[in-house]
């Protein structure tokens, strides 16, 4: 009877079963990804301009208002569709300025579509719309 291995026999290669280690990973990963308490930011709040208000504030933004039945207006006057291009290029004529297109929440899109296009044929630097709930028309 032989108890010693020879030396010139070879080892029979190590085999490592890895499939229980990744079970055991995914169920501490599943575990700590339930149990983790997920922290809700809150958004960041925007304090849009008053709807006809004084006009151009600090920053010489150009603010159009748009009521629900489609009347626009700009700086507490009535301009229409016709006075968006001419109002926009008359304060454009230096420097481009951003345009501010305040709508109502139930105003036509069309209206506001055309109105974009209106401002930026006027040289505005953008456009860009803002939308309230509940605001009043004009």
């Amino acid at each position: 009877m032989k108890l010693r291995r020879s030396l010139s026999q070879p080892e029979e290669p190590i085999e490592l079963n890895l499939i229980p280690l990744i079970d055991i990973i995914m169920f501490l990963l599943i575990f700590f990804v339930s149990t983790t308490s997920f922290m809700e930011e809150p958004g960041v709040k925007v304090d849009k301009p008053a709807s006809g208000g004084s006009g151009q504030s600090d920053n010489a933004t150009i603010i159009f208002s748009v009521s629900s039945d489609g009347k626009i207006s700009f700086e507490g006057k009535e301009v229409g569709l016709s006075g968006v291009r001419p109002t926009v290029k008359r304060i454009c004529a230096k420097e481009p300025q951003p345009v501010v297109i305040q709508t109502h929440e139930n105003a036509r899109s069309g209206v506001m579509v055309r109105m974009v296009d209106e401002a930026m044929m006027g040289g505005a630097k953008d456009v860009s719309l803002a939308s309230e709930r509940g605001q009043k028309s004009m």
